[in-house]
């Protein structure tokens, strides 16, 4: 059985004969917050709604749940709940009757109204007209849309985008409730890798049309490299006389600095200054920020 719930092969997309999506090989597992990440204009919606059936690939292929999306894309995406740029809705009905315009073409019982409007917690506020609602809560108006159908499968393109922090929190506390609680799984996109670094299991990031790193969080956080900084006294003898007994540091004029040493090396280094009676003043671990790390990997493309 195929492990992969969402699976592309080479998947490219051209326009006027430049591709704007090329080669992209996405892989997702049941269960996975996957976070779909890349600067304004890398290719994420493109491939979205290729995923989605909404824009034809140029190449390449989608499988979602085993199956061809150019073969079986109807049974597909009866599986698959989406909300792609802004949500849709009719401003002078309230939330009940928007979720009723579906429902009737979704053919799902009654009942799933009231299960969706509790589970983005819009109950209390079911029967206001939509026009008075705010942005977050049109948004999550959006995503219980999505839920309707009771999909396996949820994809979100930027569903913070234009949010305030209050918004931005709700949103993502839903998404992250969502495979916990219904099995969902969910596919992400944003170009706020502090969003997608507090809410999913693994990333894929695409600048270019390329997709350059795809694997867990975990392993994303794992580059984000260490080094210790030692303010000595005299910081040029104190350099010159560490590489002398064989240690390999970084001297800038006011600081020693060593990347991703051990706690005895630190400590090591740290005895033979003091022995060479050179002052330490200060030991200090710098990480490098995801974001750092995000931006150079796409090139400092796209705000964070």
């Amino acid at each position: 059985m195929n492990e992969w719930i969402l699976q592309t092969n080479r998947l490219t997309k051209k326009l006027d004969g430049i591709p704007v999506v090329n080669d992209v090989n996405v892989r997702m597992k049941k269960g996975e917050i996957y976070g779909f990440l890349g600067p304004n204009g890398a290719g994420k919606t493109t491939t979205i709604r290729m995923l989605l059936g909404l824009a034809k690939p140029t190449a390449g292929s989608v499988h979602i749940f085993g199956k061809d999306m150019k073969r079986e894309r109807l049974s597909v995406l009866r599986k698959v709940g989406s909300l792609v740029e802004y949500p849709s809705y009719y401003g002078h009905l309230n939330a009940i009757d928007n979720l009723e315009t579906v429902r009737r073409l979704l053919e799902v019982p009654k009942s799933r109204i009231d299960e969706v409007l509790s589970i983005v917690r819009l109950t209390k506020d079911a029967k206001r007209a939509v026009k008075g609602y705010s942005l977050g809560m049109k948004q999550r108006l959006g995503i219980a849309t999505a839920l309707l159908g009771s999909p396996e499968l949820l994809i979100l393109d930027e569903p913070t985008n234009g949010l305030d922090p209050a918004g931005i929190l709700e949103i993502r506390e839903l998404i992250k409730s969502l495979p916990r609680e219904y099995g969902v799984t969910i596919l992400v996109s944003s170009h706020l890798l502090s969003e997608i670094d507090q809410m999913a299991t693994h990333v894929g990031i695409i600048t270019r049309g390329r997709l350059i790193f795809q694997d867990s969080i975990d392993v994303l956080r794992q580059k984000a490299r260490s080094r210790i900084n030692l303010h000595v006294s005299e910081p040029e003898a104190a350099w010159k006389m560490l590489l002398s007994r064989g240690y390999q540091a970084d001297w800038d004029r006011q600081t020693l600095s060593v990347e991703q040493a051990s706690d005895q090396t630190i400590a090591a280094m740290v005895a033979e200054l003091v022995h060479g009676r050179y002052s330490v003043y200060r030991v200090e671990e710098e990480k490098a920020s995801l974001e750092s790390i995000f931006l150079n990997m796409t090139g400092g493309e796209g705000s964070l």
